[in-house]
């Protein structure tokens, strides 16, 4: 893989349980709407489970996904192509913390902080409807 080895660890709040966010991270129907303009291969699961692959798209750039650790407040993905390395997500009420590492040309910590942003808004509209 081209590229370089980057980490970043970004933790924010959010008007949120913990089921709440948890759903909107594990349940494909959900990410799809605020990972929106990222894509994802059809056929996914309505909840992602251990083991669970799939690939998302960003334009030309494709990272595959292998969720490798499932907990009640943690998933952690496998990723190659675009990155090489791993995401990790946890979560309670009120945060979320997303982690990455990885090898990758694009600057993943950008990418990391607007997808936070989005799953912010989200949870705050999803919170404003209920």
């Amino acid at each position: 893989m081209f590229g370089t080895f980057q980490q970043s660890t970004l933790r924010v709040e959010v008007d949120a349980p913990a089921e709440v966010i948890r759903d909107s991270l594990l349940q494909p129907r959900q990410f799809k709407e605020w990972l929106w303009p990222q894509t994802f291969s059809v056929g996914l699961p309505d909840v992602l489970e251990l083991g669970a692959t799939f690939t998302s798209y960003l334009g030309p750039l494709r990272v595959q996904h292998q969720v490798t650790d499932l907990t009640p407040h943690n998933i952690r993905f496998l990723l190659w192509e675009g990155v090489d390395g791993f995401h990790e997500w946890c979560w309670g009420d009120g945060w979320v913390q997303s982690r990455i590492e990885g090898i990758s040309v694009l600057p993943i910590n950008l990418g990391q902080s607007l997808t936070l942003m989005r799953l912010q808004r989200f949870l705050a509209e999803q919170r404003a409807v209920a």
